[in-house]
């Protein structure tokens, strides 16, 4: 840390306040109701139903939160619009200079909108932050081979990892793990308020927050001291509108008040505007994951509940396994833009294998209710099961009460189970579902970066992000082992390995795998850039004719 930082982070606490080179608020503002038109110029309109958890990277790891940090905060590694390939942002090198050590060296000239300088300090405040906050929204998980930061000068960050030769660890720098935030603006132990971050102008990415009003409206202004990969951004001042209702977002984007209209409208309305000459329709990779996650504490003979059984609780997980009908769902809920998923990892990654396949159901992908049955009578379980199911339908798009009510139709026609469905508002449920007050309940997966690791370890790793209390030796070992294995096909077996191990487990279960979708008037340029392989909405890219 600078002489500077040291006595101003000092001051605070008293108050108590792979070889890579560069070649390689000012306060709320009025909201209307949903809707609105779009300026004119330089100006773009995007809308979504996303919500926003938190703008701190310590304390969100969601898709609606995400979305904003693209925008707002540097990455020391990033990848171009149309790639998933890392490479250095406001680095101008990054390497592994020993198995166990990464090493990046910083732009000069480097600053926040506030004027605070950007060096190493911040680097290693902000990963020291994330992995000490350890918040159960946040992403601290995908750190978990981060032994600790080094910064000996103003422009070298040394990150010292507890296994070398890790294959994950690029990826995991282009992460929600990963922006850097300003070490004189935000808490080192706690996380920080949005409004704290706006008023402090702690923002240093292609564009910084001029207003904001947190699930209503975001004006960003592009930062004229952004020196990351990105550039310069296509478009002045973007306004993110959030709706409440998708019918709404779907008339905006059609009658022109917004320009693009980015998650989440459903399968339908998808279907409708693909039909409409003034809009395009814009489909991205398929990487997003639609799965139902049990609380092994407080699921049907969970380990709290009063029945404590485990052999019984995986009879359960399993018997629902055996029953649910996937293509049906994929095809009379979301018109087939949505595809089965038999595993943890998606189609068309390497090393993704499909065991839930043939150890579940008919053994080809359909559901069996004699299977079922079968499992639960040797297990001594008595039927019906009463099954309480949560699931949200704002932030994983208006179908998914059509989604979860065939979920309950196809396990109560086997006579098996009882469900009860419940809905919950994002913000609430997101915090609810770390706190054990579902005891079934239903994710969806954006990855971090293209690799399936990602979609592993933040997930069956010690302090998983679903804190779902699961927890295997095995399955632990092998994610660590996969993570250093330099040899492709090996690390593949390992990666299909882990995947048979959780299967059988059945931590969560995946139902269906889809694309990203975006909606964009006739005179906007640039989305499809952005519906790419890293995941990343970038809006720096979009622009009006």
């Amino acid at each position: 840390m600078t002489r500077s930082k040291r006595v101003l982070r000092a001051a605070l606490a008293t108050a108590g306040i792979g070889a890579l080179s560069l070649t390689a608020c000012t306060g709320p503002v009025e909201s209307s109701s949903d809707g609105g038109s779009g300026d004119s110029g330089s100006t773009v309109t995007v809308g979504t139903t996303d919500k926003i958890v938190s703008l701190d990277p310590a304390g969100a790891y969601d898709n609606g939160s995400l979305t904003v940090m693209t925008q707002v905060y540097p990455f020391l590694l990033n990848s171009k619009p149309g790639s998933a390939e890392p490479e250095p942002g406001i680095a101008t090198s990054a390497e592994f200079t020993s198995p166990k050590e990464f090493t990046v060296k910083l732009k000069d000239g480097l600053t926040f909108a506030n004027g605070h300088d950007l060096t190493s300090s911040d680097v290693k405040f902000s990963f020291d932050r994330v992995v000490s906050i350890a918040d159960p929204q946040g992403p601290a998980a995908l750190l978990g081979n981060l032994d600790h930061v080094e910064d000996p000068d103003d422009s070298t960050v040394v990150f010292h990892l507890k296994a070398g030769n890790d294959q994950t660890f690029l990826g995991v720098l282009t992460s929600a793990a990963a922006p850097i935030v300003d070490e004189e603006v935000f808490s080192p132990d706690e996380v920080t308020a949005d409004s704290t971050i706006v008023k402090g102008k702690a923002f240093a990415g292609q564009y910084e927050i001029t207003n904001y009003t947190k699930n209503e409206l975001v004006t960003y202004q592009a930062f004229d001291g952004y020196k990351g990969l990105l550039g310069e951004p296509a478009s002045e001042t973007v306004n993110y509108k959030y709706y409440t209702s998708a019918n709404n977002l779907k008339l905006d984007v059609q009658q022109g008040n917004i320009d693009v209209a980015f998650r989440s409208l459903s399968a339908t309305d998808i279907a409708d505007l693909e039909k409409d000459d003034n809009v395009k329709v814009l489909k991205g990779p398929g990487g997003e994951l639609r799965y139902i996650v049990f609380n092994f504490n407080t699921m049907p003979y969970g380990a709290k509940t009063s029945k404590d059984d485990a052999d019984k609780a995986l009879a359960v997980r399993q018997a629902m396994a055996d029953s649910l009908d996937r293509q049906a769902i994929a095809t009379q809920v979301y018109k087939d833009t949505y595809t089965p998923v038999y595993s943890f990892v998606p189609s068309g990654l390497p090393g993704a294998t499909e065991p839930l396949k043939e150890m579940y159901g008919d053994g080809e992908g359909g559901p069996d209710a004699d299977r079922a049955k079968k499992r639960l009578e040797e297990a001594g379980v008595d039927t019906p099961v009463s099954l309480n199911i949560q699931y949200n339908a704002d932030h994983y798009g208006p179908s998914s009460g059509e989604e979860y009510a065939m979920v309950k139709s196809q396990l109560e026609d086997t006579g098996l189970f009882k469900v009860n469905l419940q809905s919950t508002e994002w913000v609430q449920y997101n915090k609810d579902r770390t706190q054990d007050v579902y005891p079934i309940y239903q994710l969806g997966w954006f990855p971090d970066y293209s690799d399936a690791d990602n979609y592993l370890t933040p997930f069956f790793a010690p302090g998983n992000f679903l804190a779902n209390h699961y927890s295997d030796d095995k399955v632990a070992s092998l994610i660590a082992e996969q993570q250093v294995t330099t040899d492709k096909q090996k690390r593949q077996d390992l990666i299909g390995e882990i995947q048979s191990e959780v299967a059988q487990d059945l931590s969560t279960l995946p139902i269906l795998q889809g694309s990203t979708v975006a909606i964009a008037g006739k005179d906007v340029e640039g989305v499809k850039s952005t519906l790419d392989p890293s995941y990343k909405f970038r809006i720096g890219v979009i622009s009006k004719k």
